[in-house]
């Protein structure tokens, strides 16, 4: 059954939600190499942080085509941009580890970013054509997908580092391209198109039509981006400076991606049974206090407060995503691409500032300032329209 039957579907289609899942999981597996090699490439480029911190903005930073992408994809059918990256990512990143300077590394992770900014922009908007009424359990089930792909990544690519030598990580792209071959069989019969109606509305008056939901997203997508930064970027780098081995600092940021998997198949079925702002509260009012625990405590009870990290901070993405596709039901890909482009760019900004901050002073600052700016976003649930939950 092809998605311009399934669009107006009340039912949760698990099949076909399941391979845009694993879309992005494969994909993902692949940007989680960065965080866990840098230490690697600081040390080989003698890098430093604020250049380590460069290298994510030119992975981010492609990001801001994502809205011309999703306000396409609602009106021409863009699927192959979902196939293709797989493939694309997989190959790039692999080659970071033979990269011979700086500038081919920038070369590789632009290349990398735009096929990460095809498959963020168009694959979410096919995800929830299958979701029914379920958007929540739908949008969760996507990111599940990104989650265990960021915490295959880094043992991915440490335990290639520390077994096989930086030589063999180009080996790796033959997952990337044999997960688009997968893809391309499984994906004949998608469309990204939002509807089988022609739309020929400007793009001015579907950014006008879904402004009053998106400015308080795009602030709380501020006040959290500086956190993501230094826990996503920053975590394995941080470990290091304080005496941990390369391989264990990698493996702390798959505790947290872990940790964060189990919070995102929690968070969004329960927003879809108890509504969205009350799971992004808890997390807006647990997350500082764990980053707290974190940076004030060793040894075991650290990696109890990366699990409850990871939990807390990383569980809110597809209540985000939720509030942007149910508030967008015609302009879908549109509005998730904006919501992507906001989110990397963001993200890759602060990313740069941790850098910035950490050289300056210390990543141990940072970490605080992060935590600081997390109950700033507080008082804007209060600004988001009027949340939809599947029971009423």
């Amino acid at each position: 059954m092809d998605i311009e039957k399934n669009v107006k579907q009340d039912s949760f289609n698990t099949n076909k939600v399941a391979i845009t899942t694993a879309a992005h999981g494969v994909h993902d597996t692949y940007t989680a190499f960065l965080p866990a090699l840098l230490p690697f490439l600081i040390e080989k480029f003698s890098l430093t942080n604020t250049a380590a911190g460069l290298l994510s903005v030119f992975l981010q930073i492609p990001s801001l085509i994502q809205p011309i992408i999703g306000f396409i994809a609602d009106r021409r059918n863009l699927k192959l941009l979902t196939i293709l990256a797989p493939a694309i990512t997989g190959t790039t990143m692999s080659l970071l580890g033979i990269a011979p300077g700086y500038g081919f590394l920038v070369v590789l992770l632009l290349v990398a970013g735009t096929s990460s900014a095809m498959l963020h922009a168009v694959t979410p908007g096919i995800s929830s054509s299958f979701s029914g009424k379920q958007l929540g359990k739908g949008m969760s089930f996507w990111m599940v997908g990104g989650e265990i792909g960021r915490v295959l990544g880094p043992l991915i690519a440490v335990s290639a580092l520390e077994f096989f030598l930086p030589g063999k990580l180009p080996w790796l792209m033959i997952g990337g391209i044999g997960a688009s071959a997968f893809l391309y069989l499984k994906l004949s019969s998608v469309t990204t198109l939002t509807t089988t109606e022609r739309i020929d509305i400007h793009w001015k008056d579907s950014l006008l039509k879904i402004r009053r939901m998106m400015l308080p997203i795009a602030g709380l997508i501020f006040t959290r981006s500086l956190m993501t930064a230094s826990l996503t970027t920053y975590l394995p780098t941080y470990l290091t400076t304080q005496g941990r081995s390369v391989w264990m600092a990698g493996a702390s940021l798959t505790i947290l991606q872990a940790a964060g998997m189990v919070g995102v198949i929690i968070a969004g079925s329960l927003s879809d049974k108890y509504g969205r702002r009350v799971l992004l509260l808890v997390s807006y009012i647990a997350t500082p206090l764990f980053i707290l625990f974190f940076i004030s405590t060793g040894g075991i009870l650290q990696i109890i407060s990366l699990i409850l990290l990871g939990f807390s901070s990383i569980s809110v993405a597809p209540v985000l995503m939720t509030i942007v596709h149910e508030h967008a039901p015609d302009n879908r890909s549109f509005a998730n691409g904006i919501y992507m482009a906001l989110s990397f760019i963001m993200i890759a900004l602060s990313t740069l500032l941790v850098g910035i901050l950490s050289d300056a002073v210390n990543l141990r600052f940072t970490f605080l300032i992060s935590a600081g700016m997390l109950p700033i976003g507080i008082p804007i649930l209060w600004l988001l329209p009027k949340i939809k939950t599947a029971k009423t």
